[in-house]
């Protein structure tokens, strides 16, 4: 261990994806020995300094802060993990690329393409480390439907359908805003199912797929006041509940999403089924470790679907892990990202998404929320394959 580079970690934010990420900077090294660069918990951030130290004591972080632009400033920060509500990515982003720092930052990249556009210019006039946490596509099933994908086992694509459905929020009891609810104040959020959610199966899609082209929108808000556990008022609320948007592909495929958190019985329904000229996959977040597949190539006596439990050494990531039948799980696949993120730090090259890919996300939702409140079909002006050649620039 002690021939290991070091890579300083500052976390900013101790909730949910603080604790995920965490667990991630500390397995990595157990099941990516291979790695050059190693991450060390130097310090966690957080306003509530009670909170923070508990949280610093409970994962092994050397130290705390109760101000982000402290924790910038220091000289033994080397990468800057951003886990704040997405109206603080912007300044902080901006901050730590000034600095010099290695930038990390939860998904959505921000809540505008106008906010983002700054944290863009910011990493890349640096010359910074950068990389969004949408993880999944560290998923081996859905990194092995990319591999299907692009070694063109499905021809050409028709079809893309995705959605990612909750539940939680159906209750008008439940209040908006603050630690817990940030996500139903639009102030802070930005957007509701659109950001949240559906980004998460916009990028992957675009992953997957290539560039959205245009998009045709609904959006619905069915709770139209809550209280705000800020001032304590009933106020409007701002975000979506729910959406669903058809789109066209730069490829010439047909794409429809759907998201809410008004579908009573899923806690976290993501999937996504692809349809070419001569094959088909599909994924479930609730089985993830099994990609089904069908080709109509096949035998037709024996044709049909077939599962592939992807924990084969020979399949994605699944080499690092236990032995073949037996699975992982929604954790590891933030340890996917950061091994990913280290290993571009050794080979000096890009850890996609970077923070020009995830522009291009945002552009989809920003065109999505337009549409719906226009009803009419919006261009993207996504440059996807564009991106990509930037960002080896960079």
């Amino acid at each position: 261990m002690s021939t290991k580079k070091i890579v300083r970690i500052g976390l900013i934010g101790y909730g949910f994806m603080g604790r995920t990420h965490t667990n991630a900077y500390k397995r990595v090294g157990d099941f990516f020995p291979e790695l050059e660069y190693r991450p060390v918990l130097k310090a966690v951030c957080a306003r509530n300094l009670e909170r923070v130290q508990a949280f610093a004591e409970q994962w092994g972080y050397e130290s705390v802060e109760t101000d982000w632009r402290a924790l910038i400033a220091r000289d033994d920060i080397d990468a800057v993990d951003i886990c704040t509500p997405n109206n603080m990515h912007a300044e902080i982003a901006i901050a730590a690329a000034a600095a010099g720092k290695m930038v990390l930052c939860e998904k959505p990249l921000a809540r505008t393409v106008a906010e983002a556009q700054p944290m863009v210019d910011a990493v890349e006039k640096a010359g910074v480390r950068n990389t969004v946490w949408y993880n999944y596509r560290r998923v081996p099933a859905v990194t092995l439907a990319k591999k299907l994908i692009d070694a063109g086992k499905l021809g050409k694509i028709f079809h893309y359908r995705a959605n990612f459905l909750q539940d939680w929020t159906i209750s008008p009891e439940l209040p908006q805003g603050g630690e817990g609810l940030w996500r139903l104040d639009n102030e802070a959020a930005g957007s509701g199912v659109t950001g949240d959610l559906l980004a998460h199966c916009i990028d992957t899609a675009m992953w997957l797929n290539g560039g959205i082209k245009d998009v045709s929108a609904v959006t619905e808000t069915f709770i139209k006041e809550r209280l705000h556990s800020g001032t304590g008022e009933v106020t409007q609320v701002g975000i979506d509940d729910a959406c669903i948007f058809h789109c066209h592909f730069e490829n010439g495929s047909l794409g429809v999403f759907e998201s809410t958190r008004y579908a009573r019985g899923h806690k976290a329904l993501n999937t996504f089924e692809i349809n070419g000229e001569h094959a088909s996959i599909r994924w479930d977040l609730h089985d993830l470790n099994r990609l089904e597949y069908f080709d109509h190539r096949d035998d037709p006596l024996i044709r049909g679907w077939r599962t592939i439990h992807v924990t084969d050494g020979d399949q994605p990531y699944m080499d690092k892990w236990w032995v073949p039948g037996l699975s992982i799980g929604y954790e590891h696949t933030f340890v996917h990202q950061v091994a990913d993120f280290l290993q571009s730090i050794e080979e000096q090259k890009i850890c996609s998404p970077t923070f020009r890919e995830a522009q291009e996300t945002q552009k989809v939702c920003e065109a999505v929320l337009e549409s719906a409140v226009t009803r009419s079909w919006k261009d993207t002006g996504v440059r996807w394959e564009a991106s990509r050649l930037i960002n080896a620039e960079h």
